[in-house]
């Protein structure tokens, strides 16, 4: 099973609007792992890792985000896997 892991960072209107929660849960389905988490300037940042298709269809759900959501930009930035995560957590306001 290839492993990938990225990190994004996804800005428009996206907080406020049940972003990090959705974006746990569809994590979660996925069977993904690593963190979301708001960050001062209205972006939400994201780690995730997993199986390679498992990620790339968070991505795209990224992309879209939540109904009440409204993704201008996805930035996605490969990283080396490291098996770190057991699950996918929502932590406290990034700073």
């Amino acid at each position: 099973m290839d492993k990938r892991r990225v990190h994004i960072f996804v800005s428009g209107r996206v907080q406020g609007v049940f972003f990090r929660a959705r974006a746990q849960k569809r994590a979660r389905e996925l069977m993904l792992a690593g963190w979301v988490h708001n960050l001062v300037d209205g972006r939400v940042e994201l780690i995730v890792e997993g199986e390679k298709e498992h990620v790339e269809q968070f991505i795209e759900w990224c992309k879209k985000g939540t109904l009440l959501a409204r993704v201008e930009r996805c930035d996605v930035a490969e990283e080396e896997p490291t098996g770190e995560f057991t699950e996918f957590a929502i932590r406290e306001f990034g700073f």
